[in-house]
């Protein structure tokens, strides 16, 4: 049976495939799943019993494909608002979570897992840095001791203490900057409605984001906002600033390898108080991806601030892993040990370039920081 691509690890399905005949096209569609998945009927029943491995899933992601394009309403998508500090949220999983922020109701799996694809992205960032985090230092906990350390310093200003500010004179304090997340490589997410993201700033109250999304690909599925800002002297890489969103928030886009814009300076200095780097899928050990990360792995762990990643797959956060150890070496603090998203996408996706390739977005969650070195005296000095 001829292989329709290489594969990418020893558990690929494409791997159990034998024989010399070239690549062929896929026509012949699952009467189960609905997908095309093998190039001709007899091929079909060969491995039908492979095919049966993942042919629920894949029924599942067609079904909630049909869904999105249905006309129906949608209250999955209508989010709440700000909500008394009062209450707490509770982070253990996508239940408590969305029950302790007051969300309608979801009571359909489908609508749940619609929902999950859009709220994976805020929510991942958030359930990182929240004080409330499910990623703690107990056993099983998975955040390390250099990561209590690097967490410690960004909960410190994202949960500053009452000042005791006010709307007349007396009540007037100093506001601290916002807290800046950069999101390299960004290419979807950029795209996400806004009353998405702002339910990160729900998370967090009493402070300020600016999100800053950077990559070649940070434009996609934003053609209404083409074309891009003129480089001009007070605006020397076009970037797209949207700082109307809400009082808490305001989100910049720059269509640009970030290991330029580090170069020249436009963001330093790096605060580890008020900076965090988000890399979502970035594919830093993908073949076809990692040499545009080899410019830009060494500045970002130049700057000491925590840098969170994730994975579509297992196979995807462990080969990031690997390629950032082989590449740094000893100059890398691991911060959150690798291993499931409890806030994944609870939604299957599917490649439309392999039809054998699921996978969910944000699999995979784990966090690393440039190697920070203590200074210690001498006895005498």
């Amino acid at each position: 049976m001829p292989i329709t691509r290489q594969p990418s690890n020893p558990n690929d399905p494409e791997a159990r495939k034998s024989g010399a005949l070239p690549p062929a096209h896929v026509r012949y569609e699952c009467p189960d799943c609905g997908i095309p998945v093998y190039c001709s009927e007899e091929h079909f029943f060969d491995d039908y019993e492979a095919h049966l491995e993942i042919c629920d899933t894949l029924r599942e992601i067609n079904e909630d494909d049909h869904d999105l394009r249905s006309g129906r309403f949608f209250p999955e998508f209508e989010y709440p608002g700000a909500q008394m500090e009062e209450a707490l949220v509770n982070m253990t999983n996508w239940d408590t979570f969305l029950y302790s922020r007051e969300f309608r109701a979801i009571n359909e799996d489908r609508s749940l897992r619609q929902a999950t694809r859009l709220l994976t992205y805020p929510v991942t960032v958030g359930s990182v840095l929240h004080e409330l985090s499910p990623y703690n230092i107990r056993k099983g906990g998975r955040l390390t001791t250099e990561g209590l350390k690097s967490l410690s310093a960004l909960r410190y200003t994202l949960h500053p203490p009452r000042t005791g500010a006010g709307l007349d004179i007396k009540g007037l304090r100093p506001n601290p900057p916002p807290t800046r997340i950069f999101i390299l490589g960004a290419r979807a997410e950029s795209s996400l409605p806004r009353e998405v993201w702002i339910q990160l700033s729900h998370l967090f109250p009493r402070v300020a984001f600016h999100l800053i999304f950077i990559g070649p690909e940070a434009m996609a599925n934003r053609d209404a906002e083409f074309p891009l800002p003129e480089r001009t002297p007070s605006n020397p890489f076009g970037a797209i600033v949207e700082d109307r969103i809400s009082h808490q928030m305001k989100i910049s886009t720059f269509v640009e390898y970030y290991h330029t814009l580090h170069k020249a300076g436009l963001f330093y200095p790096y605060d580890p108080y008020f900076d965090c780097f988000m890399l979502f899928h970035p594919g830093l050990g993908h073949p076809a991806e990692s040499h545009e990360w080899a410019e830009t792995l060494p500045l970002l762990l130049e700057t000491k601030v925590p840098i969170i990643s994730t994975g579509y797959t297992e196979f995807d956060m462990k080969r990031d892993l690997e390629w950032v150890r082989q590449t740094a070496g000893n100059e890398v603090d691991l911060l959150l040990e690798p291993g499931e998203n409890k806030f994944r996408s609870l939604r299957w996706d599917l490649n439309d370039l392999d039809p054998g390739d699921v996978s969910c977005g944000n699999w995979g969650l784990w966090a690393f920081r440039g190697k920070r070195y203590e200074t210690t005296r001498r006895e005498g000095e």
